[in-house]
């Protein structure tokens, strides 16, 4: 069979079996199990499927993403996170739109101490939004922030996205997870910019109001007590990472540890929260381990079916820039984006860019922070982006796909604006991984 053939046999399945509403771990096994027919035909691919659909989910690198799932969760179910909106709310004082800012402040904080987008953009909704309307927000200001900074987990380290995409992709985890720190900050500066922008245009969509202020003691107490803390938390995940004190297997750890002492320390450390946050842990990881083990028989039918290196030699063969290759990629991974969540994309997408993007010469690390980008991007892009229907879960009744969808769009033009800094400048996202040798 041609290597077309092959490669639309595959993923015509995936594409298939996701639209009659199969679960992508379901999806994975039926088209692995085809596949195996067609290509191998014979008992000896049966056993060599077995033996190597393992391999990947024993590696110690894949460690991390249990560890960052069960710090998110103790973080959200102690109610260490509302203590951090808390601190951070008497800094904003009576600033115009100080929710919008308050919300990229805590988001992205947040962001450094969950690595779920999903997690960041339901805690920010429902923790915001009501708040947003009371003081008289316009629905494009109380929605709009919170989806753009809701997406930056998937960014700022520890990004359970970004342990999974280095894993599958076969690149250093600790170097991704890094490189993700200063595009995400700055990320989260273009969106101030964008949240000033809006305010001048219109600034009857975030009116001011009065707050009444605690003394400047009082306020550095409470950002001593609320914030400090967890700036400490993150020290010791990504700091450790960077000064290579720890492996990231081994900084999540110190992460979940820290968590613990932290919520100990304020008295919130409940049975029940530890056991919400197990199950958690337990549920969210064993599906991506499954999903995992599935997606490494996938690439191997990509591989043997001939299909990844038909398609790597058929696009290098065009002499034409390796940014027009780039730029077809990322419009790829919007389409895909569109009607799956980030981990089928990841599942479709890596055994094939990956080894493509290799090949025209991008360094991996800084090409894996640019799928992750654009994983953000597709998590609010129309008309199934996951991100949107977690907005939409816990917006006010009455809010519709459309006002969800537009208030995304300024702060897609942010994330699109910092790929092409990325593109530009590629030591944004590669000088803090070159420190750590």
């Amino acid at each position: 069979m041609e290597w077309y053939w092959a490669l639309a046999t595959l993923i015509g399945m995936v594409i298939f079996f996701m639209a009659l509403g199969v679960p992508v771990a379901f999806t994975f096994i039926i088209t692995n199990i085809i596949g195996v027919i067609i290509f191998y035909g014979s008992t000896s691919g049966w056993i060599q499927i077995a033996d190597n659909s393992t391999q990947l989910i024993t590696r110690f690198t894949l460690g991390p993403v249990p560890m960052f799932i069960m710090m998110g969760a103790l973080f959200f179910h102690t109610g260490l996170a509302i203590r951090v909106f808390d601190g951070l709310d008497v800094l904003f004082g009576k600033l115009p739109g100080r929710l919008c800012f308050l919300t990229v402040a805590g988001g992205s904080l947040f962001s450094t101490l969950t690595g779920s987008s999903m997690a960041n953009t339901a805690m920010l909704g429902s923790l915001m939004v009501p708040e947003m309307q009371k003081r008289g927000y316009n629905w494009q200001m109380s929605m709009g922030p919170i989806l753009g900074t809701g997406g930056l987990a998937m960014i700022i380290p520890p990004s359970a996205l970004g342990v999974l995409l280095a894993s599958v992709a076969s690149i250093d985890v600790g170097k991704l997870l890094i490189a993700g720190f200063i595009p995400g900050f700055l990320l989260a500066g273009l969106y101030s910019i964008m949240i000033l922008i809006q305010l001048k245009m219109n600034p009857e969509s975030a009116p001011a109001y009065d707050v009444e202020m605690p003394s400047i003691g009082e306020r550095i107490k409470l950002v001593c007590i609320n914030i400090l803390p967890m700036g400490i938390i993150v020290f010791m995940v990504v700091g450790f990472i960077i000064l290579g004190w720890a492996t990231p297997t081994e900084a999540a750890a110190f992460g979940v540890f820290g968590v613990i002492i932290v919520a100990i320390g304020f008295r919130v450390l409940t049975f029940t929260a530890i056991k919400t946050a197990v199950e958690a842990t337990v549920k969210v990881g064993a599906m991506v381990f499954f999903i995992i083990m599935s997606s490494t028989v996938f690439s191997q039918l990509l591989a043997f079916s001939g299909a990844s290196a038909g398609l790597l030699k058929w696009a290098i063969s065009f002499e034409i820039s390796k940014y027009w290759i780039l730029l077809l990629m990322f419009f790829i991974l919007i389409a895909l984006g569109m009607f799956m969540d980030a981990t089928s994309m990841m599942l479709i997408t890596v055994p094939i860019f990956f080894p493509l993007a290799e090949q025209l010469g991008f360094d991996l690390i800084w090409f894996g922070l640019f799928v992750l980008m654009t994983f953000e991007m597709a998590g609010t892009t129309p008309p199934f982006g996951l991100l949107l229907y977690v907005m939409l879960g816990v917006a006010p009744k009455g809010t519709t796909l459309y006002q969800v969808a537009a208030s995304a769009f300024p702060f897609l033009v942010c994330d699109a604006i910092l790929i092409l800094l990325m593109v530009q400048w590629p030591q944004i996202a590669l000088w803090l991984p070159s420190l750590m040798g």
